[in-house]
């Protein structure tokens, strides 16, 4: 079989690279979405085949009588089918080559007149998309939007909802087509406003505290008086036991002020935390403390844990600070979504560390049982170490 030349168009023909359209001029059978070929200049005598899925291209392309052109719209090697095909032709030993177009990434940074070298790219088009994780590493995003739930308002909507209505994004719509429309603003802005199939989203970087290493000083927080909190020396071993990974899912079960939420949020790459608390005052410390340090990933559930816990994404890690005396309906429920995940827990009583070990025990858990006793200085003349009450930490592994 003759060589197959795959073709990124761009955004429209306008866009065609001059080899692009001299391969088009020579084929004989040109095979793309019924979109793209309307779109192409009508003096071409190639007979056009529509097809999208890639089992119908690669059958078109195979049965073609002479050259034929795989016709992909944006850049073949950016989120394209056209790598489906690739593998498809190299497993037949089919030669292939591939003419690049115009992405939609390029065209709207044109159109703003920025660099995109430093642009995080991101596909929400057809696949699972965490628009808030992603604005969360200090980059600017861009989105290839489009689907169920994943256009630009349905992600700004999402952004929204976490704390960032005020982050600035722009959406680019019909780009190099007639009708482009280039619209500015908020998150909270555009996820109220209709936009057309062809849109990709442009989010500013969420603000965040400088990256540290676990164990932040306990000024970091805002406190009140009645909502207890992980001191710094207990989160910094806390933080150790997990061994968060990026890209984990956490949950935090007795947030408290969400000292450990916060901590778990930096150290997973912005995928969820979710802050599960029942005091109403605790929850709204949280999201405080989430807006003052860009904690955008913690989720706050308000609610008494185990009901509070149905629903949640599966956890890969997940720390208990507090139970109000459910501690084995909170593990029982922590091991049916997720009996892989890693647990750590903190006891300031006997009588917590025992029901612990007891309720892990009953689950076939091996305990890993440890205590801290931190003392202080003060700021006086004569410096007296202060004890905080000692704290067990408890680990558990199949």
């Amino acid at each position: 079989m003759e060589q197959v030349t795959l073709v990124g168009m761009g955004a429209s023909a306008a866009t065609l690279t001059a080899e692009a359209a001299r391969a088009l001029s020579e084929a004989v059978r040109i095979v793309g979405a019924r979109r793209l070929l309307d779109a192409l200049p009508q003096d071409l005598t190639a007979e056009r085949v529509a097809a999208a899925r890639a089992d119908e291209v690669l059958a078109a392309v195979l049965d073609s009588p002479g050259p034929c052109v795989a016709l992909y719209s944006g850049d073949t090697g950016f989120y394209s089918g056209a790598a489906g095909l690739l593998e498809r032709l190299a497993q037949r030993n089919i030669p292939a080559r591939v003419l690049p177009g115009l992405s939609s990434v390029q065209l709207l940074a044109a159109r703003l007149g920025r660099p995109w070298q430093d642009w995080k790219l991101v596909s929400a088009h057809g696949t699972a998309c965490d628009p808030v994780a992603a604005v969360c590493g200090g980059q600017p995003v861009f989105f290839l939007t489009g689907g169920k739930d994943t256009g630009p308002a349905d992600l700004c909507a999402r952004l929204a909802e976490a704390g960032l209505g005020d982050l600035p994004v722009t959406v680019g719509e019909n780009l190099a087509c007639p009708g482009e429309i280039i619209t500015a603003g908020t998150a909270g802005e555009l996820a109220g406003r209709t936009f057309g199939p062809l849109a990709v989203l442009l989010a500013e970087p969420a603000s965040r505290a400088p990256a540290r290493t676990p164990g932040w000083p306990d000024e970091t927080f805002v406190r009140a008086e009645a909502i207890p909190m992980t001191k710094q020396a207990v989160r910094a071993q806390v933080l150790a036991k997990l061994a968060i990974r990026p890209g984990e899912t956490v949950w935090d079960i007795g947030a408290g002020t969400g000292s450990v939420s916060l901590e778990l949020a930096f150290a997973n790459g912005g995928a969820p935390v979710w802050a599960v608390e029942c005091l109403p005052e605790a929850c709204d410390l949280i999201r405080e403390n989430r807006r003052r340090l860009g904690g955008w990933n913690v989720r706050v559930v308000e609610g008494r844990a185990p009901a509070a816990l149905a629903g949640l994404p599966a956890p890969d890690a997940v720390f208990i600070g507090g139970t109000r005396g459910e501690m084995g309906e909170i593990l029982a429920a922590v091991y049916r979504s997720n009996p892989a995940a890693r647990v750590c827990i903190t006891a300031v009583t006997v009588e917590t560390l025992a029901s612990a070990v007891a309720a892990l025990t009953a689950l076939g858990r091996t305990v890993q049982v440890s205590q801290i006793a931190a003392s202080h200085t003060g700021s006086g003349k004569v410096h007296l170490l202060r004890a905080e009450n000692p704290i067990f930490i408890l680990t558990a592994q199949d």
